[in-house]
């Protein structure tokens, strides 16, 4: 058994302000997960905290790029030194952010040690980028096309390692059915499992078939990115973008359980849940129960 180590990458730098004047609150994930003593409930080990810049867009305006670019590359790498170390001692890091930028940071640590795949558990794919949108800006809405090479150099080529990922090494699920960025991703053969396909084919048995293809001479391994909001709104509404129709935590755990306790898992990272749009707590507490319960082996 490998020691999970806990390590915050509380940052924001991804999303755009919520309202003016303001900031998004997924910085406060990893804090509102550890009041729910996720630490202890996974017995891991105390990772720490890889501290953020400040959230400042300055000047920027819509069609400038990547808002907090700077900023954003600086973290990805310090935050994938703690990755890196992580895996390389042999342990299993549990990231918790955060915005869906963090997984550059897991990403580029990755890719330092050798190939690796991505199963990311999302409601959307992050797949924006300047072939397919006007709209650039948001790293936390455009982390996997940035990962897979697609989009400005100060980002996607960082230390010269673009990409980071491998088109074919990522699988995507939790999408859901009518998202219209499958047509793009199809063309790619990014394999994309709906939440329909999950519920038609099975949780447990698709995150098996998925850890198992992963199992080739090729890949070192795999990575596990979560984002709440794959979760339905009627039990987490807290997330920046909620989507109708999505998974439950009966369905998102049988979902995870497979995935992180396969021997080629390198990690884990919690992303996008937002204690400003939970004050009695109740979605963060959710979120918790479900990482500990992914991590419990039957």
């Amino acid at each position: 058994m490998r020691n999970l180590v806990v390590l915050d990458a509380p940052s924001n730098l991804g999303l755009r302000p919520p309202a003016p004047g303001t900031v998004p609150g997924c910085y406060k994930l990893a804090g509102a997960l550890r009041e729910q003593r996720i630490v202890q409930r996974l017995r891991a080990l105390e990772g720490g905290v890889v501290v953020p810049p400040r959230y400042d867009r300055g000047e920027w305006q819509e069609g400038d790029g990547v808002f907090n670019a700077v900023a954003l590359a600086a973290y990805t790498r310090r935050l994938a030194d703690r990755i890196e170390r992580h895996v390389r001692a042999g342990e299993l890091p549990v990231v918790l952010g955060g915005d869906c930028s963090i997984q550059l940071g897991a990403a580029l640590a990755l890719r330092r040690v050798g190939r690796y795949g991505l199963a990311a558990v999302d409601a959307s794919a992050d797949f924006r980028h300047p072939g397919n949108s006007d709209r650039v800006g948001a790293a936390g809405g455009e982390e996997l096309a940035l990962a897979t090479g697609r989009g400005q150099e100060d980002l996607t080529d960082l230390e010269g390692l673009k990409p980071y990922l491998r088109d074919e090494d990522v699988r995507l699920f939790g999408i859901r059915d009518y998202d219209e960025e499958r047509t793009e991703l199809a063309a790619l053969k990014i394999p994309t499992v709906t939440v329909g396909h999950i519920r038609e084919w099975g949780a447990d048995d698709l995150a098996r078939a998925t850890a198992q293809s992963f199992e080739v001479p090729d890949l070192k391994g795999f990575w596990v990115h979560l984002d709440a909001d794959v979760l339905d709104p009627s039990v987490m509404p807290a997330v920046d973008s909620p989507d109708p129709d999505g998974l439950l935590p009966d369905e998102l755990i049988a979902l995870l359980r497979p995935l992180v306790g396969s021997p080629h898992c390198a990690g884990l990272n919690v992303t996008i849940y937002d204690p400003d749009l939970d004050p009695e707590g109740a979605a963060g507490a959710l979120l918790a129960d479900i990482v500990v319960a992914a991590f419990a082996q039957s």
